[in-house]
């Protein structure tokens, strides 16, 4: 890369990005210092347009990823894990087995303490908070005894997450969602998204203790029990949910769920797309993947195409679009929009093009005459490498995780000392399950989990108008554990006396 210092205002961009650290901002010129690998991360946020490429062809070409650094002898790329060795590319390191791993990570798992003995389903709650769990629950397991105690425990942080299986637009991250109820409530808010669908929260601390906490309390609720919730989002689309279905988003159901991005597509088809056209178009709201550019298309020996498009380019065959409410998330309406130009001295007439979805949804099928693109009926290959995209795609549906803190009654009730609880947890002592459930804990402080509420026993969390989530939780341990931490000893039972007085 060379800096051309004309137009370089040293503004510094180009020194921020850089991975390698080879830029320097000397009296306000770019300096380039040092192994330069050609990653072009700063041409791409070069206001100035001050950098210029220039590739050393003596230094032998990276192929682990799209960039496609030039390493000089001795360096290393981007990535910092590939390095020029002598003119090889060599990865650096070597491969780590489990069991060396785990030494690092001092995680042991106790498979004693895997399951819990009994749920809390059904079992009630106590309060205040000092009184132990309805049910603390003995038992031998390999001849080893294990407890297990449990409660309904109301968890004032409460959130819940839906997973929206779809390419659509629905609004950038932190734009509101709301629902109609006498009037506009807010309930939640678009997160960032997720690969091949939308993510959006509903409830959380905040918005359950506003002035429309009840009414996001009891969407969470409706949607816990398996019903239909009709949703707005701020500046976006009306979204139908039920957890389990597929997502209707502005009247329009949501059948696939995309099966990987424009240049995922590529890499996955390129095979198939080298027979069925002269270009191929993928258009996607993550990125659009232009075939004979793209690596995949080189590694089979296609010749680029003349054909060009519009967006930001972010590698070879690589690029961002604006969203939209157009052709795969994109703000692209009309699928010929995307291209910018065209080199009529390779892209010749008679020759073809495919513009697709990722999923195969829409696509338009173009024959190149006389200068213009002739959308034509496409033949059958390109008609059954459709049907394959559409077939790799997975079902569209509507997913959950709910999302908690343990606090109060829910560690009260187990010991009178929790923060011996909260750390036997986090030193995996300490087995926690929701409705019998694994739920993933955070990390650091605290006992804040995810779990899946789609393996869970129907209607098993209820809402209290507080507003809380009563939420059934286990903890499970060795019973030097349980005493380790100060549990409640004195009120353990065995599991033979509790299912003696268990009536449905």
């Amino acid at each position: 890369m060379r800096v051309d210092k004309e137009k370089c205002k040293g503004c510094g961009l180009c020194q921020e990005v850089c991975p390698l650290e080879v830029i320097n901002v000397v009296e306000g010129k770019a300096n380039i210092e040092g192994e330069c690998v050609e990653c072009k991360a700063c041409l791409r946020v070069c206001p100035h347009e001050a950098l210029v490429p220039e590739a050393k062809e003596d230094h032998p070409k990276c192929e682990a990823c799209p960039i496609m650094c030039r390493i000089p002898e001795g360096a290393y790329g981007a990535c910092k894990r590939y390095l020029n060795e002598k003119g090889k590319i060599i990865r650096r390191g070597r491969v780590y087995t489990y069991e060396e791993i785990v030494k690092i990570i001092k995680y042991e798992k106790d498979p004693i303490i895997e399951e819990p003995i009994i749920t809390g389903i059904g079992v009630g709650t106590t309060y205040p908070d000092f009184r132990p769990s309805p049910l603390i629950v003995s038992a031998l397991k390999d001849g080893i005894e294990v407890i297990t105690a449990v409660t309904e425990a109301p968890l004032s942080y409460s959130a819940l997450n839906l997973k929206i299986d779809t390419d659509f637009y629905i609004g950038s991250e932190g734009k509101k969602v709301f629902v109609r109820k006498k009037g506009k409530r807010i309930i939640g808010h678009v997160c960032t998204e997720q690969y091949g669908s939308k993510i959006i929260s509903i409830g959380g601390i905040n918005i359950l203790t506003s002035k429309d906490g009840l009414f996001a309390a009891k969407v969470m609720l409706e949607l816990l029990q398996g019903k239909k919730v009709i949703m707005e989002v701020e500046d976006g689309p009306q979204l139908e949910i039920c957890i389990g279905e597929a997502p209707v988003i502005n009247g329009v159901k949501e059948e696939l769920m995309r099966v990987g991005c424009g240049s995922a597509t590529i890499g996955l088809f390129g095979l198939y797309m080298l027979k069925i056209a002269d270009e191929v178009i993928v258009l996607d709201g993550h990125i659009t993947g232009l075939f004979s550019e793209h690596p995949a298309a080189k590694y089979l020996g296609k010749e680029r195409s003349g054909i060009y498009i519009k967006g930001e380019k972010s590698t070879e065959g690589r690029y961002f679009l604006p969203k939209g409410k157009g052709w795969g998330g994109t703000n692209i309406e009309n699928p010929l929009e995307i291209i910018s130009s065209v080199d009529v001295d390779k892209f010749k007439d008679g020759m073809t093009l495919l513009i697709t979805e990722t999923t195969g949804r829409k696509f338009a099928f173009y024959k190149f005459k006389n200068g213009k693109f002739e959308e034509e009926q496409p033949p059958p290959s390109v008609i059954q490498f459709l049907e394959l995209l559409r077939q790799n795609c997975e079902r569209s549906r509507v997913s959950a995780v709910f999302i908690g803190g343990i606090g109060g009654s829910a560690r009260g009730g187990v010991t009178k000392n929790p923060i011996k609880l909260t750390n036997a947890v986090h030193e995996g002592k300490v087995t926690i399950t929701i409705g019998g459930i694994k739920p993933f804990i955070f990390p650091g402080g605290g006992i804040n989990f995810i779990v899946d509420v789609t393996k869970m026993k129907t209607d098993s969390i209820y809402m209290a108008p507080t507003p809380s989530f009563i939420i059934p939780i286990e903890y499970t341990m060795r019973k030097e554990t349980f005493e380790e931490i100060g549990g409640h000893i004195e009120v353990v039972k065995k599991l033979e006396e509790v299912l003696n007085r268990n009536v449905d």
